[in-house]
């Protein structure tokens, strides 16, 4: 990891999927992912002991939704870059993710450019 890299945590239950995001975040030279998790319990024990910039999370995990997951990291990390990486287009869980604390809502089919452009510009002020 290059010394100023923004440290990011995924949190997503699809292991193929969680594969090619690594691989992508991975090849941007401003990022470096820390660690992957597969549910929402396993995101935070990760985010406590490694304190990321970011958290990359999926809002259908096992063990601990997506939206509960958001709320603990919210409240736990409360100047860590949360952006939510999702299948689901309802705009309710959309805006449930955002009550929660995310501070952007991205869809799986749009993420690829959309994501690595937010996670280099980091936490919104």
């Amino acid at each position: 990891m290059a010394a100023g890299s923004i440290k990011v945590l995924l949190a997503d239950d699809d292991p193929l999927f969680l594969e090619s995001l690594q691989a992508l975040i991975d090849r941007q030279p401003e990022l470096a992912v820390v660690a992957t998790a597969n549910d929402g319990l396993e995101a935070l024990e990760l985010a406590d002991e490694l304190e990321p910039d970011a958290v990359v999370v999926d809002l259908h995990m096992p063990l601990l939704d997506g939206v509960s997951t958001l709320t603990r990291l919210r409240q736990d990390h409360p100047n860590v870059c949360l952006i939510v990486l999702t299948g689901d287009s309802d705009p309710k869980l959309h805006a449930a993710a955002t009550k929660a604390g995310a501070d952007a809502v991205l869809e799986k089919h749009e993420m690829a450019r959309g994501l690595v452009d937010r996670l280099a510009a980091g936490r919104a002020s």
